[in-house]
């Protein structure tokens, strides 16, 4: 259920309102707004008289919510989601864009391309040291030392870095790491969801490879649920009976995202085709169907990569369609 306040309600009449919900034993979720202040209650509100909570005259409306997520519910959060990390910001109309290579592979590979992905215009650097790989004989991830060499890169650059946890266990190596990325494999990980909902940290939360988008923003919730609402979801493609590549994109996520949650939405081309010469048209779509961010895998070498260098972009290939996705989001901006 969300009450909608009238706009000029005082503090301290929004406040016994709070109060008196929770001695009905619900949480209150309070979403604060430029013109209105909603109020989402969490819990069993079958007790609640809905006529008797309209009538009050603080109260513009009352409504219930059929939909199981409630914190990641637009209709509790109306306004989106504002995320910053450094200089970069998720959800006010801005792009943003993340690159690095798949995994951290080497000192003198995550330093060179974290300073190229800057120069072409990236805001924050991405990189893998721990890897979930299909085959237990793929190369795994520096694991420790690969977020080592990802702070160095960051000492460099100054650029925020990103990258992947799959375990619990793990979570005093990322200390230092600014956006943790929950991969699609940990998509439905819910006692690792319940670990990252404690922390104060934007937490990066990919689709699964066959999951709704009730289940993703479920998942959301479980962060959410735990106290940290800052979560970014990632569109990174799902399987489909097609197999030329290596999933099926699904950019109608984006405006259908938009319309049940107020979180932000950015895109991964690069897991969603695993071609790189489908990155770019795919990159470009995205921006034009209005994702706030791009996660675009950019390696110095890719044919000697180490992991999925048949879909990582070289940086002169970045430069080229980090170029072309920043005309597209100033002409839709026009």
């Amino acid at each position: 259920m969300i009450t909608v306040l009238k706009n000029g309600v005082t503090k301290q009449q929004r406040d016994q309102l709070i109060e008196w919900f929770e001695e009905q034993g619900l949480g209150v979720h309070i979403s604060e707004g430029q013109y209105q202040t909603v109020l989402g209650l969490i819990g069993d509100t079958s007790r609640i008289d809905e006529e008797l909570v309209a009538s009050l005259e603080m109260v513009d409306s009352v409504k219930r919510i059929s939909e199981p997520f409630k914190k990641a519910n637009r209709k509790f959060h109306p306004e989106n989601t504002v995320i910053r990390v450094g200089g970069v910001t998720f959800g006010d109309g801005s792009l943003s864009l993340i690159a690095g290579p798949c995994s951290v592979e080497s000192e003198e590979q995550i330093l060179d391309v974290a300073a190229r992905v800057k120069e072409a215009g990236a805001g924050m650097l991405r990189g893998g040291a721990f890897k979930p790989r299909t085959s237990p004989y793929d190369f795994q991830g520096l694991g420790a030392e690969g977020i080592r060499l990802l702070e160095k890169a960051k000492e460099a650059t100054g650029l925020p870095i990103v990258t992947e946890i799959m375990s619990a266990q793990t979570l005093p190596l990322f200390e230092n790491v600014d956006v943790i990325q929950v991969g699609a494999r940990n998509m439905q990980n819910f006692e690792l969801l319940k670990e990252l909902g404690k922390l104060n940290k934007p937490i990066l939360l990919k689709r699964g490879l066959a999951n709704t988008l009730k289940e993703l923003l479920m998942s959301a919730e479980y962060i959410m649920a735990g106290g940290n609402e800052q979560v970014i979801l990632c569109e990174r493609g799902i399987r489909t009976y097609e197999t030329y590549t290596r999933n099926t994109l699904d950019l109608s996520a984006i405006p259908a995202l938009r319309e049940l949650t107020h979180l932000p939405i950015v895109v991964d081309p690069s897991h969603a085709t695993g071609i790189a010469r489908m990155v770019e048209p795919m990159a470009l779509a995205a921006v034009a169907a209005g994702a706030d961010g791009l996660l675009i895998e950019v390696h110095n070498n890719p044919k000697k990569a180490l992991c999925d260098g048949a879909q990582s972009l070289t940086p002169e290939q970045f430069t080229h369609t980090a170029q072309k996705a920043r005309r597209v989001y100033e002409a839709l901006r026009q």
